[in-house]
């Protein structure tokens, strides 16, 4: 045959990818021989490959490539995630874009159209993977909305609440006033931006004297509930006792004394607002202070933003200030350097917002999986890594894990009366159904009389049972394929998710021996 008179990339590389395909080359079974497995990073169902995952990948094909050259039966396990957020959000801008409001539609008509976007743009990412010529075992592709993965996911949620590590809870969260959910601290980013500090004058009740604060959300005063001072700073000790006006609402709230105040910083006094701030909450829960929330979901202010209420937070902050400037109480504004938490996903400036969600408490469950890395059975390369993890994994608080979004896996709780503890967790709604006659006593309850959670869980919450759920280690927990194949040997993926993923993976690797029956430690590298 003729050679041709220049190398055609297209020709060659779709005749032997084809070809190889064709004779299942990249596809594995459980067999004799010593397994060697890696599971993809899953990139989001949405997604188009970037340099970061051409280089991931890169890697990933290169160690599996190897382990086939030198005997072993080499897996490289393929898929992608459904990714709530970033999903929802390019589905609602879509139906935005056809004249068509997410509110107006029920969830099973939202979820037609994310599924209907899900096929049509679900496999880009997986086809340009094929075009760079990634020796995936294709056979195996998962999606974490797969029928299997979602009843993993299920499982494991009503296994973990039963054991008790699974709560509901009023607590502070992180809010993305754009997405209308919650973020996990993981999905917050902090971006240093140039602000302002806004330094206001409080009257004292009784007198002719003021108080001085400094703040740098001049709107958030609508919720102040309390003024703190040092007990310790001399400056102050003639106000002890004693209350304060806010400026516009003229609230009258108390002035209290806590070493938590900085001396330093500002004019050595702090407003405190519980609902608006995680430290003020503990103030305020310390001090039996009142909470008042001003925000709406939208961070437009409710009813408590008096005249400026229906208008958003920041637009509010410029008329606020010029209120205070015309009555007087605007001492100075100074610039100010400021971390601000913004939404890894849409961008928006991240509120601090107390909310009913969702917890999974993480101490007890995360030490497993600490000891393995410090002790190194499961080793970070490189070894750099180590001190972030161990600061990430000492300092773990518990995982908020639910989300306020349709596209996921919907959280199966089930309430059926008007109690906050009247609601039970199931892995079916029959099943719920069982329970709730049980829980309530009444023998009466018809399944009409029960309405599941509107929350998904957080996508993370799926993806850290990947490297188990992917041979379907939950659902038959002794099936050959988990016992064969997982721990898997390497994983390669990014260092920003150490603990977004990759940790978790590790906490839920040792979680699942109670599925699995495997021994664990192993030696996978990261």
């Amino acid at each position: 045959m003729a050679v041709a008179a220049k190398y055609s990339a297209q020709d060659i590389e779709n005749k032997w990818y084809s070809h190889w395909m064709e004779n299942g080359y990249f596809h594995s079974e459980v067999n004799d021989k010593e397994p060697y497995a890696i599971v993809i990073p899953p990139p989001n169902v949405t997604g188009v490959l970037h340099m970061g995952h051409m280089l991931n990948n890169t890697i990933q094909d290169v160690l599996i490539r190897r382990a086939r050259l030198k005997g072993y039966n080499a897996c490289w396990v393929p898929g992608t995630d459904h990714a709530s957020i970033a999903t929802e959000a390019k589905v609602v801008a879509k139906l935005k874009s056809e004249g068509i409001d997410k509110n107006s539609l029920t969830r099973e008509d939202f979820l037609e159209h994310a599924w209907e976007w899900t096929h049509k743009h679900g496999g880009i990412i997986l086809d340009q993977l094929k075009k760079l010529g990634a020796s995936c075992d294709w056979e195996r592709t998962k999606f974490t909305m797969d029928d299997d993965m979602s009843a993993s996911v299920i499982k494991v949620f009503v296994d973990l609440y039963k054991k008790g590590h699974v709560y509901r809870g009023y607590r502070m969260v992180n809010w993305d006033p754009q997405a209308k959910t919650t973020l996990s601290d993981e999905e917050v980013i902090h971006i240093e931006k140039q602000g302002n500090l806004y330094y206001l004058n409080y009257e004292i009740e009784g007198s002719d004297e003021s108080l001085t604060i400094a703040t740098t959300r001049p709107e958030t005063i609508l919720g102040d509930t309390a003024i703190c001072i040092n007990p310790n700073d001399e400056r102050f000790t003639h106000l002890k006792g004693k209350k304060a006006i806010v400026p516009i609402c003229n609230r009258v709230i108390p002035i209290i004394e806590d070493e938590y105040v900085d001396l330093e910083f500002g004019t050595g006094c702090l407003k405190v607002t519980p609902a608006h701030d995680e430290n003020d909450k503990m103030l305020g829960d310390k001090h039996n202070l009142e909470v008042i929330d001003i925000l709406n979901d939208d961070a437009t202010l409710n009813e408590h933003g008096l005249h400026f209420q229906g208008k958003d937070r920041f637009v509010v902050r410029k008329e606020i200030v010029a209120e205070l400037k015309e009555l007087g109480v605007l001492d100075k504004i100074e610039q100010h350097t400021n971390k601000i938490g913004t939404s890894e996903r849409t961008g928006a400036v991240i509120e601090p917002k107390l909310s009913d969600q969702w917890f999974l408490k993480m101490k007890e469950l995360a030490q497993p999986a600490l000891d393995s890395v410090l002790e190194k059975d499961i080793k970070l390369v490189p070894e750099k890594f180590i001190n972030t993890y161990r600061h990430w994994m000492e300092n773990v608080r518990d995982w908020n894990i639910s989300r306020q979004l349709w596209w996921g896996h919907q959280i199966p709780a089930y309430y059926y009366g008007s109690g906050k503890e009247d609601f039970v967790v199931a892995e079916s709604a029959e099943e719920a159904l069982q329970l709730a006659k049980e829980k309530s006593g009444n023998a009466a309850l018809k399944a009409t009389d029960l309405i599941q959670d509107a929350d998904a869980l957080d996508t993370w919450f799926s993806s850290w049972l990947w490297p188990i759920s992917v041979f379907n280690g939950i659902l038959e927990p002794d099936n050959d394929e988990i016992n064969y194949y997982y721990p898997t040997k390497d994983l390669v993926t990014a260092p920003e998710i150490l603990f977004f993923w990759v940790a978790r993976m590790i906490i839920a690797g040792y979680e699942s021996v109670s599925y699995t029956h495997l021994t664990l430690p192993t030696t996978p590298y990261v």
